[in-house]
């Protein structure tokens, strides 16, 4: 996945400026990103401080991080299986 061009300051920024009133077009076309971009981001990042954004992010990798290791074991686990099967 591509890295995102905008920091977590900037996605929180722009969706509140259509909190002021803004047409969100204008906002869009100002930042460069589409308006879907911008309505993800208002449901995900509005409410949230940019810290937040940040342990947000931390936690989605710690979340990937501990998939990839329970796959892993789960693999170990079945190719160990098999070989006690075998062995039977």
């Amino acid at each position: 996945m591509r890295a995102s061009q905008f920091s977590d300051a900037q996605k929180t920024f722009i969706p509140k400026q259509g909190d002021d009133g803004a047409p969100v077009a204008d906002i869009c076309r100002k930042a460069g990103i589409s308006q879907a971009t911008y309505f993800n981001w208002r449901k995900k990042f509005a409410c949230l401080p940019p810290t937040e954004i940040t342990r947000l992010k931390q936690l989605g990798d710690e979340n990937a991080r501990l998939r990839r290791l329970v796959a892993d074991l789960s693999l170990d686990k079945e190719m160990l299986q098999d070989v006690v099967r075998r062995k039977l």
